[in-house]
């Protein structure tokens, strides 16, 4: 029987899909993964998990906790969520209410632009941004608008941000301490942010997923903690680059009782709820880690940033030092390519070091370049002997 015309016609992909492409983080980390490379490209975070995390996640294998648990996370972890934020962000919230864990910070940020905006609304990002928080946003209808930062030391306007709100404007998205850039908002930048919110009653969804990765004596503030944004801020963070689990896909977010239930409808729609025995791994982290094992990643951490931007300078590819995160951007103009991606493969093909293009973290100037094209982005969150090898690659080149 032949198939008709109209039936031909709706097997089509959907509107989003066709200006989907990889994200460049992957594409490089399969380029690199090709030449047996050193991935620098992607934020796996490949130093060894606490044992007490492991520990207690296998045993909740053996202890029968691998069916599904209630929709917003085990009752042990949630309450270890809320003494963390409370000591720890200075932030106060009720674990049966205003908690819920969530599969990866991904799947915290994806049920709530699900929630609280609607398509065709209009979301303002940072720039230097994180790709997939643009994506999540554009996966929902939702319009990014990007604020730019000033280099090198990524500065905030308040008057640019001003510039930016229209009468679509909903929420903006903060990524501090920042992937890609290593940002870290000043409690200066962040009450200047708070008061254009609260001014435009505007939501503000916080990444914070990096918020023990500070360096150099530089404190992490939580912006729910001002005035007038606990009810309006929705706290995002997780486990995957603390406890280095990038694998198990475990976030968790803070918001009021007034949009928790929305939240957590859409998180149970899309994921049903996170891993059960790696909830009760987290949960041992919470509660048997000392004070010292925090501040340990940040001196960790600092050390690797150091060995990374030292190659990166005696290379001639002149870094911006980060305050916070695990992720140098570094100006390379002097590689041969026409654009990022290009220079991120020359590098690979000639050192075995994996890169990734600044263009995938920023937008297009007036004449529709893209303000990211003289830069890469270097992760220094690996083993030490890995780093050593990778940096002494990078510093030998020359170009």
């Amino acid at each position: 029987m032949p198939i008709s015309i109209a039936a031909e016609n709706n097997l089509r992909l959907s509107d989003l899909a066709p200006n989907q492409v990889q994200s460049e983080i992957r594409a490089m980390s399969v380029a690199c993964s090709a030449v047996n490379g050193i991935n620098l490209a992607q934020g796996v975070c490949d130093t060894d998990p606490p044992h007490a995390v492991v520990e207690a996640a296998v045993a909740a294998m053996h202890a029968g906790h691998n069916i599904y648990t209630r929709a917003e996370g085990i009752e042990i972890l949630r309450e270890g969520i809320a003494q963390k934020l409370a000591s720890f962000n200075r932030l106060q919230v009720n674990p049966e209410t205003q908690v819920l864990v969530t599969s990866g910070a991904t799947g915290a940020m994806q049920a709530t632009v699900m929630a609280l905006l609607n398509a065709g609304d209009e979301c303002i990002m940072f720039e230097p941004f994180y790709g997939y928080h643009a994506s999540t946003l554009r996966s929902q209808r939702v319009t990014p608008v990007i604020v730019p930062l000033d280099a090198p030391d990524w500065t905030f306007d308040p008057e640019r941000l001003r510039a930016a709100i229209t009468p679509r404007t909903r929420a903006i998205i903060l990524n501090s301490p920042s992937n890609p850039s290593g940002k870290v908002f000043t409690l200066t930048e962040l009450t200047a942010l708070a008061e254009i919110a609260i001014e435009h009653d505007l939501f503000v969804i916080t990444d914070e997923m990096y918020e023990y990765f500070v360096y150099d004596g530089v404190t992490h503030h939580s912006l729910a903690t001002l005035p007038g944004m606990a009810e309006r801020t929705i706290t995002i963070s997780g486990f995957s680059k603390t406890f280095s689990v990038t694998g198990w896909r475990l976030g968790y977010l803070a918001a009021s009782e007034r949009w928790m239930p929305a939240i957590s409808y859409f998180h149970d729609l899309v994921y049903v709820c996170a891993p059960s025995p790696l909830q009760h791994g987290a949960a041992a982290g919470l509660l048997a880690l000392p004070e010292s094992f925090y501040t340990g990643v940040a001196a960790d951490h600092q050390r690797k940033r150091d060995v990374l931007c030292n190659a990166l300078r005696t290379a001639g590819l002149q870094p911006s030092v980060p305050a916070g995160a695990y992720y140098v951007l570094a100006q390379t103009k002097n590689i041969p390519g026409n654009n990022g991606r290009e220079r991120a493969r020359r590098l690979l093909q000639d050192t075995g070091v994996a890169a990734v293009a600044g263009s995938a973290f920023f937008g297009s100037d007036a004449s529709g370049v893209n303000r990211g094209e003289d830069l890469l982005r270097f992760c220094f969150a690996k083993k030490d002997e890995e780093l050593a090898e990778a940096a002494r690659r990078i510093a030998n080149i020359r170009y």
